[in-house]
């Protein structure tokens, strides 16, 4: 009886002290739980009897949730409406509804009564939801260049509230100015939902330079960060401007090649069959741009050309230049020639460009060819012939043997550098390599032959004073010569200062001596004769003698010189 007495006491207060009281607002997500708090959680005061949750009907008149008594654990439910299974309370007294959609978006009550009074606290609920992405839909074809075409339907679907679309071109927003970019944006309801759908329309006027441009949508919502969608290119349309001919070949190009025209148009859609003008003469390719030149001659160089089919004014025309290179190399393959003869060299060569010549002989280049008006044994060897132009390179070549009788150039001596031993040194020319044959026995010590040059050695240990013989022969000829050796015996006796060489110019000088003493007797006995003729001339004629007196005593001075 008291409680209820207390119970009547607070409504009767709440009646005379409640004021007007401020409505807050709180924001719940579609299909989640959302918590209705009951006064920021401030809600148990002192001689709490119970709390009661109620709410504004769609016709606005109130209604019944649910109370929970303080001596209580469980909340009594009720309302009778489709909050009858998904409200339940907090322990914090807050107002708990599963499964939120719109129909929750109205005002809650929170009633809280104690022994001294009753409170209200009023909640309005929003219900948010995020919108699906955006896609485009409806998307053009293509779009035509200068015109303004439609280019798509951008949609972003179940928001609340409703999402704010943006058209993007490379990732630049799209404004519109009424004629070459306008968009139209509408907003609809879900009738069983209540979320709404945005849909935004864009008709754009395009440039041959949006060929590669990127077109998105961005959906702005207030409960979260952008939304973009996927890019979108769009062909454009544009006429023919410009026409091209490419040759495709590779470069340079030859003799035997095949050589390919391909004719393109800036056009788009580009054009698919064309008029190819073939020096002279029409051809035309359907559903396809290019012509193939098989097996090109030099014959082949000229101006080529393509064009439209419905337009052979715009056209485009390329020269075709086909190299080729002739040479003629005389003589070639293997030449036999003998020493001192001529040989005549001639290269003849056509090409399409001036042609680089590089000779080589034996794989070392050359400066340039050597005369071969007197050939020599250096002479020989392999000529190779480079000549070539650009991408074209043709070798050519000859091998030259110069072949010739053995001669001996040389033939010396000297001695070891232990004393013991003479070496003779035997130095021929011929081709091909001439065999030696010394007079008499000794050690080979080495031989070489280069450019047709012998060169012979032989080790002997002379005992005596001898001659010896080089003898170098050939299928051409032979050779010899003899040079004078002096037994190293004999030298061991003689003075130390003297040596063979000494020797052998002692008998020169004794040679030229002898040969001076002859040959002024010689010139007495012929100045001899004639005085003994002067004489019997004048006998003849009557000279006197005197004069033959003075030719006697020349006479005898010459005679004396010569018996000296």
């Amino acid at each position: 009886m008291q409680s209820l007495i207390c119970l009547f006491g607070a409504f009767i207060a709440a009646a005379v002290f409640q004021t007007g009281s401020c409505v807050d607002t709180v924001i719940g997500l579609y299909g989640e739980t959302i918590e209705v708090p009951c006064n920021n959680g401030i809600n148990k005061p002192d001689g709490l009897i119970f709390t009661k949750w109620k709410y504004v009907k769609d016709d606005g008149s109130p209604g019944d949730l649910l109370v929970k008594q303080a001596q209580k654990d469980d909340a009594t439910v009720s309302a009778t409406d489709g909050y009858k299974s998904r409200v339940s309370i907090a322990a914090n007294s807050s107002l708990l509804i599963t499964q939120g959609s719109l129909v929750d978006q109205r005002v809650f009550t929170c009633m809280v009564v104690s022994l001294t009074n009753l409170e209200e606290h009023s909640v309005e609920l929003k219900v948010y939801k995020k919108p699906s992405a955006p896609v485009i839909k409806n998307k053009a074809k293509g779009l035509e260049n200068s015109k303004l075409t439609q280019l798509g339907e951008c949609v972003a679907e179940s928001a609340n509230p409703a999402a704010n679309l943006i058209w993007m071109k490379n990732n630049q927003p799209l404004v519109d100015d009424g004629k070459t970019i306008i968009i139209t944006s509408a907003i609809t309801k879900d009738p069983v939902t209540g979320l709404s759908s945005t849909s935004s329309r864009l008709q754009y006027t395009a440039s041959k330079e949006d060929v590669e441009s990127q077109f998105t949508c961005t959906a702005k919502h207030v409960m979260g960060s952008d939304q973009v969608s996927a890019p979108e290119t769009f062909p454009i349309h544009y006429p023919t401007e410009k026409v091209s001919l490419q040759v495709v070949s590779q470069s340079p190009i030859r003799e035997g090649d095949d050589v390919t025209l391909k004719c393109q148009a800036d056009g788009n859609p580009p054009p698919t069959s064309f008029n190819f003008n073939i020096k002279g003469k029409k051809v035309t390719v359907m559903d396809k741009d290019v012509y193939t030149l098989t097996g090109v001659t030099r014959a082949d160089t000229g101006v080529y050309k393509c064009s439209l089919l419905d337009n052979d004014v715009m056209e485009s025309t390329q020269m075709v230049t086909v190299s080729f290179l002739d040479v003629s190399l005389t003589p070639t393959g293997k030449v036999l020639k003998k020493h001192g003869e001529k040989l005549e060299v001639s290269l003849e060569k056509n090409a399409s460009t001036e042609a680089k010549v590089t000779w080589k002989k034996d794989n070392h280049k050359l400066d340039k060819l050597p005369d071969f008006s007197n050939l020599t044994y250096s002479d020989a060897g392999l000529y190779v012939c480079d000549v070539s132009i650009e991408g074209i390179k043709h070798s050519l070549s000859f091998e030259l043997t110069v072949e010739g009788g053995p001669k001996i150039m040389r033939l010396t001596k000297h001695r070891s550098n232990d004393g013991k031993h003479k070496i003779l040194t035997c130095e021929a020319e011929g081709s091909p390599k001439p065999d030696v044959q010394w007079s008499v026995n000794g050690t080979n010590d080495e031989t070489t032959y280069v450019n047709g040059k012998a060169t012979y050695k032989l080790t002997v240990v002379p005992s005596k004073n001898l001659t010896v013989s080089c003898q170098v022969t050939n299928k051409l000829g032979h050779d010899m010569r003899d040079i004078s050796v002096f037994s190293l015996f004999e030298e061991h006796k003689s003075k130390p200062e003297k040596n063979e060489d000494g020797a052998e110019q002692a008998k020169v000088i004794v040679g030229v001596v002898v040969g001076l003493s002859l040959a002024a007797a010689l010139v007495g006995l012929i100045y001899w004769i004639c005085i003994k003729k002067t004489r019997q001339g004048s006998w003849k004629t009557g000279e006197k003698e005197t004069g033959t007196s003075e030719e006697s005593k020349k006479l005898e001075e010459n005679n004396h010189k010569a018996d000296v």
